[in-house]
Order: C-alpha cells, then structure tokens, then sequence
C-alpha cells in the first residue's frame, strides 16, 4: 500500500526507542524484535527490510518494543531461546538459559553416560542436550516448580527427547543412581540480587537465582545427597558463580567425592566445578 512504513523504517523507529529507554544494545534487540514480529530467522530480516509491514507484525513489533522497553528479556518477548545446539521455550516460571552453562554441558558431554539426574531442571535446556547427544541415555529432571516442569516437558517434546520430570526439592523422591548428576542452581547471594542487571533481578523466577542466603545452599543439600545417587565413578558437575568455586570444592570433598576441581567458561572464569564418586 503506497506510503505504508517499510521494514527498516520501523526497525530504525524501534532503535530510537530502544536507545530513549537505556538498553545496552538497541539495534541488537530492535533486529532480534522485528524478526520475531515478522516471523522470520534473524538471517533472512535484511532480505524483508525493504518489504512494506504488515499491520499484525507492526502491532506485535510495537508491543515487543514496549516490554523490552521495561527490561523484559528478549527471550520471554519471543519465548524462546537458542541454546547448545537447539531451541528452547522460555516462561518468565524459568530461568533464561545462558551461553555459560553450556560449560557444563560440554564437559559433561567429555566423559560417556548411560544415565543422568538434572536438579533444578528448569527449561530442561541442560538435561534435553545431553540425553539429544546421547540418545541411549535415560534422564531425569527435577523442579521445585510445577509451571517450570511444565515448560521443559514441552521443550523435550519440541527437541524429540524422552525424558522424566519429576517435581521435587532436590533429590527428594528421587530413586535409584546415577552416572552423572548435574545441576544449575540459585547461587545468587542475598546480597548481590540488587547489582543484578534489571532483566534477570525483575524478570526471572526469584527462586531459580537466589537461595535468601550466602548462595551456598543448595550446593551444601547436592554435595551431601550427591554420594547415595551416584554409581561408583559416577560424576557430580554443578555450575557455580565466579567466586564459589573454592568453597563449592570444599563442600564436595566433606561429602567423600574425589578429585575435585573447577573449570572455566569460554571468559576465563570459573563455572563449573566436576567432583566423583570413588570407586
């Protein structure tokens, strides 16, 4: 229709709000929008740029602008998420599933498995990788979060991977052992939560990144239930933040687990720290 906006009219608009309301990266946020809103691959937006906009996508495009105008993560405005090497649904009952935890996925991916226990599953993002890699693997994920569990059901559907859920608090209700044992779990200290950037602090599930506390509780419940659900050699391998891994090691080696030791994301910084089960 003659003198209707055009694609990269809109995007230049929607940078212009995104720069007036403070966001880091306004075209990056504003390209990944209009992608979404024109439902189409970030790839393929510079070929549609030049195209007239549907009055449905402005509309969603204008919305979208709006909430990440608010701090909303891009991943909750789209609902979904890239990660490894699939896609994941995200809720705001879920945890944004990040680039450093795939640390933990690679590492873990080092070594064979035939069975593994994810705690505090959330997305299901790490538990879906690995049984994808290993499809002979069985899984197991569990959440304190009956609408996270809900979420990474649907995820392990969309991936095309059979996995159990199970809601629980840790390894309550968990039976049998394991090979390996993984988990992500809210290590933001009490403290920290006000330095967090607006759309982690405001916008994900307050439960799946702070324990109310030093941060160290849920490592001081894996490291003590980690022995009684690990096979003898079985691996333990939790993600840490980057100041925990002295006091996360010392945790596993009161619990009997051997060789501890931490290992670093692609920034140099201590993520993960990986601990056996004798024998």
């Amino acid at each position: 229709m003659p003198g209707a906006r055009t694609a990269i009219e809109t995007l230049r608009a929607g940078i212009a709000r995104l720069t007036e309301a403070g966001l880091p990266d306004p075209t990056g946020d504003a390209r990944l929008l209009l992608a979404h809103a024109l439902a189409l691959p970030r790839h393929h937006l510079s070929g549609a740029l030049s195209q007239p906009m549907p009055a449905d996508a402005l509309r969603l495009f204008d919305a979208a602008l709006l909430a990440r105008a608010a701090c909303q993560p891009i991943s909750q405005i789209t609902g979904r998420r890239a990660f490894w090497k699939h896609e994941f649904r995200v809720t705001r009952d879920t945890l944004d599933p990040r680039p450093d935890t795939e640390t933990l996925v690679e590492a873990a991916l080092a070594e064979p498995f035939t069975s593994v226990l994810d705690l505090g599953t959330g997305t299901g993002a790490i538990l879906i990788s690995l049984l994808a890699e290993r499809p002979d693997a069985r899984g197991t994920g569990t959440d304190i979060s009956a609408a996270a569990l809900a979420v990474a059901k649907e995820n392990a559907v969309m991936n095309n991977v059979c996995a159990n859920f199970l809601e629980a608090d840790w390894f309550a209700g968990v039976a049998g052992q394991f090979d390996l044992i993984v988990s992500n779990p809210p290590y933001i200290a009490l403290d920290e939560m006000a330095g967090l950037a607006p759309d982690v602090r405001n916008w994900e599930p307050r439960q799946a990144l702070t324990d109310e506390g030093d941060g160290l509780t849920a490592y001081r419940v894996i490291a003590a239930g980690a022995p009684a659900h690990l096979l003898p050699g079985g691996r333990l391998m939790v993600e840490i933040g980057p100041t925990q891994g002295r006091q996360v090691v010392a945790l596993m080696q009161a619990a009997g687990l051997a060789d501890p030791r931490v290992l670093p994301d692609l920034d140099g910084r201590d993520r993960v720290v990986h601990a056996r089960k004798p024998g």
